[in-house]
């Protein structure tokens, strides 16, 4: 009888700490968000960004664990995969804009 009050105790011990785990994760994500709009920098941003993909991530995974639900683990791995995607592309359009301006500034300085 011991064991399985002790088992019922761990439990909501182990929910209570996925909530606050999932709020605290909340509160970053919403951060990263700020700083990838006010981002001084276009560096800054895709690391925001980055860091919201990954955040996401482990708030899935710790949501998987709070449902006991094994196919939020897979949809994780999509996810992360097209987080990665994501911000390769957004770094390939910087690229392409920032040589477009770097082409534009020596076109100017030869004329």
């Amino acid at each position: 009888m011991g064991i399985t009050e002790n088992v019922t105790m761990l439990e909501k011990i182990y929910h209570g700490m996925y909530i606050v785990v999932l709020v605290i994760l909340a509160f970053m994500l919403f951060a990263c968000l700020i700083r990838a709009v006010r981002g001084p920098r276009i560096a800054d941003r895709i690391v925001a960004v980055n860091m919201m993909g990954t955040m996401v991530m482990v708030m899935i995974a710790v949501l998987s664990l709070l449902l006991k639900e094994g196919f939020l683990i897979d949809i994780c791995l999509i996810y992360a995969m097209v987080s990665f995607l994501a911000v390769i592309v957004i770094s390939k359009v910087y690229m392409g804009v920032y040589e477009e301006k770097k082409q534009e500034e020596k076109e100017k300085g030869e004329f």
